[in-house]
């Protein structure tokens, strides 16, 4: 079935139904934050949703939100050509490489873009993809938006969940909570993907299948082997260990980014055990949110996480 989709759905089907429960009903937000762990299909998700909600046909019953590549409006969605779609990531810089973050003149032409009126007289949609790589400026300018929205309207905000959500924002906003895809979910989006020994890159990725590439490099692969050693000897690890951790962590910002994210990963499945960790959850959260708005050096960062871990799972 898969096959004559083209962003077929892995996983996620509690969500996608949350959100057209709420456009059967008549009660369509404006404004929705789709959250979770990246590599798990967020954007793909947002897109389908977009292409649906701008005419796009169903190639099945069982999945609404699941037009062809045949289809129109998805041809459009997907080469950028969608009029009434705006889509915003991180721009290329001059030296060829992605900007830190999304400028704040990129959030001010998506302010200009629902101004106007749909160009095909249906919705107008944006993607904001991501919260985490804006920096506070650009926060602050998407709140013109949700603050007085436009009518057939629509803004999708990708939250990774590395940086916490502004109160200001969150609370103009719907959520769609996604989490990390089972395993046959996993393999069925490996599978898609073409990738070669499915089943040992599966365990890799532990259910974010859209981070095989960034976790295929072999500093990014020592940085998430050193993570998960540190967590196994908390709460108190040798000095090898702690020196280990911090050097592969440091190595570059895609091995600081990876370390993060398993620690973030691992604190917060148990702050739903204990809320008492919900506490350090929110300190490494502002770490990492400092390293990429104060540009700490991983070594820095990677530093404050393992100290701030440490001194926390004594305490918990």
């Amino acid at each position: 079935m898969s096959e004559d989709i083209a962003l077929p759905l892995f996983g996620h089907k509690a969500p996608q139904e949350k959100f057209l429960k709420a456009m059967d009903g008549g009660r369509l937000h404006h404004a929705w934050i789709i959250e979770g762990p990246s590599g798990i299909g967020k954007s793909r998700f947002a897109l389908r949703l977009a292409a649906m909600l701008l005419g796009a046909q169903p190639a099945a019953d069982s999945d609404r939100a699941g037009a062809s590549a045949s289809d129109p409006v998805m041809q459009k969605v997907l080469s950028s050509g969608h009029p009434d779609l705006k889509h915003v990531q991180r721009a290329v810089g001059d030296n060829g490489k992605l900007k830190q973050d999304i400028a704040v003149d990129q959030i001010r032409e998506l302010n200009q873009f629902f101004s106007l009126k749909p160009a095909l007289g249906g919705w107008r949609i944006g993607i904001l993809d991501s919260l985490d790589e804006m920096n506070a400026n650009g926060r602050n300018a998407v709140l013109k938006t949700l603050e007085e929205p436009p009518p057939r309207a629509m803004l999708f905000l990708i939250s990774h969940a590395t940086v916490p959500v502004l109160a200001t924002i969150r609370s103009r906003c719907q959520s769609l909570r996604l989490t990390s895809l089972r395993k046959e979910e996993t393999l069925a989006a490996l599978r898609a993907q073409q990738v070669e020994s499915p089943e040992q890159v599966a365990d890799l990725v532990a259910g974010r299948p859209g981070r095989v590439e960034a976790l295929t490099g072999q500093k990014v692969l020592a940085a998430s082997h050193a993570a998960r050693s540190f967590l196994k000897a908390l709460p108190k690890p040798a000095d090898a260990v702690l020196s280990t951790t911090i050097q592969a962590a440091a190595e570059d910002q895609a091995s600081f980014g990876v370390f993060a994210e398993e620690l973030l990963g691992w604190v917060s499945s148990k702050a739903e055990e204990s809320p008492a960790w919900a506490d350090v959850w929110f300190q490494l959260h502002n770490i990492v949110a400092s390293q990429r708005n104060l540009h700490m050096t991983p070594v820095q960062a990677a530093s404050k996480l393992v100290s701030t871990l440490q001194t926390g799972a004594g305490k918990v």
